[in-house]
Order: C-alpha cells, then sequence, then structure tokens
C-alpha cells in the first residue's frame, strides 16, 4: 500500500523529467503560429442564449435547428422573440408536436415521425425570428422567417413613448420582459409564444 502511494506521489514528477517531452511555445520554441482567441465587443446572439436561463428551453429546441447558426453569424442581423420557459410550459402543444394532432388511425413510421418532429421545430423557431431591426412602434409588422407569420407591434397606451418596452406588446398579448442586445442582433424575451 505504500509502495503504491509513493508511486502515485512520484508520477508527476518522473513525466516531468523526460528527456522526450516537448514544451509547447516555450523558449527557443519554432512554432510559428500561436492561438489567437476570436473576441468581440459585444456578446452574440448564441452568448446571450446560453448564459439566459429563462429562455433555456427555447434555445434547447433551436440548437437542434440550422435556424441556429444565425445565432453565432456575424454577417446578418435578426431580431429574435424568445418565448420564456414559463411560456413554452404553457403551451397546449409543444413546439415539436406541431400545430395539430396526428390521426390515430393513421400510421407512420419512427423516421417519418422524427422528421415530422424536427420539421414542426424549424416552423416554431423561425416563427420567433426576425431576419432584421425592429422598432416598437405602434401598427409595426414584421415578416418572420416562417413564411407567412408576421409580428404586429401595438402598444398599450399609444401617447407613451413608442421605444418604451414595458408599454409594447407583440400580436396583442406578448408582453416584453426584457430585452438584451447582442453583436448581431437584438432578444426580446417575452411571455407567450408566437403562433406558427
Amino acid at each position: 500500500m505504500h509502495r503504491t502511494l509513493l508511486i502515485l506521489m512520484a508520477l508527476p514528477f518522473m513525466a516531468a523529467s523526460n528527456p522526450e517531452q516537448i514544451m509547447l511555445n516555450s523558449p527557443g520554441s519554432t512554432m510559428q503560429d500561436t492561438f489567437t482567441p476570436v473576441t468581440t465587443e459585444a456578446p452574440s446572439l448564441a452568448d446571450i442564449l446560453t448564459i439566459e436561463s429563462s429562455a433555456s428551453i427555447f434555445y434547447t429546441y433551436a440548437r437542434e435547428t440550422r435556424l441556429s447558426e444565425l445565432f453565432t453569424r456575424t454577417d446578418t442581423f435578426n431580431t429574435i422573440l424568445v418565448p420564456n420557459n414559463q411560456a413554452v410550459m404553457a403551451l397546449a402543444r409543444k413546439p415539436h408536436q406541431g400545430p395539430s394532432p396526428i390521426d390515430e388511425d393513421i400510421k407512420i413510421t419512427e423516421e417519418e415521425f422524427d422528421a415530422r418532429s424536427r420539421q414542426n421545430v424549424e416552423n416554431w423557431i423561425s416563427a420567433h425570428i426576425i431576419p432584421s431591426r425592429i422598432t416598437l412602434s405602434q401598427g409595426a409588422v414584421y415578416q418572420t422567417l416562417r413564411e407567412g407569420c408576421t409580428v404586429t407591434v401595438d402598444l398599450k397606451d399609444p401617447k407613451l413613448d413608442n421605444g418604451k418596452r414595458g408599454n409594447a406588446v407583440f400580436n396583442g398579448n406578448k408582453s416584453i420582459i426584457s430585452v438584451r442586445e447582442a453583436s448581431n442582433g437584438f432578444m426580446y424575451l417575452i411571455d407567450g409564444a408566437i403562433a406558427a
């Protein structure tokens, strides 16, 4: 037992003294390339979604789609309307289930079921992405990435400042909880889901 303990304690010293061991970026190293991390002045939409715990269900669904690439790209600007976790949990039919149930009499394969589920999620996520900057002005209508799906801005009190987020709602009843600016867009955390 003492011998095993002695060997375990001596192992790091024996490994460090190996003459064949090569130190990276040591003095005299001939390595030409050094690692340079990618930095930006502001976090991306993906960064914000990663740290926003109230958006975790939405982001979990979004990462299953090709649309999640938009959250990291720097050559596009998107506005995403993110239903908070409570809003997603309150949905009668979850995003992967689609808007209407599959008839029980119709039999489909597991592959067909998976394909439908993936398409349902992509449709739902795309209904929450506006491929441009938006303004919170009464009656403004924006096309989402989901074909035929638009988002309308309404003001609870049109006399108040249009840009005041507590005054604006989407599609009549989805209130803004918070707004986060990213290097490639804006994230509006809202208290309801946009109907796909």
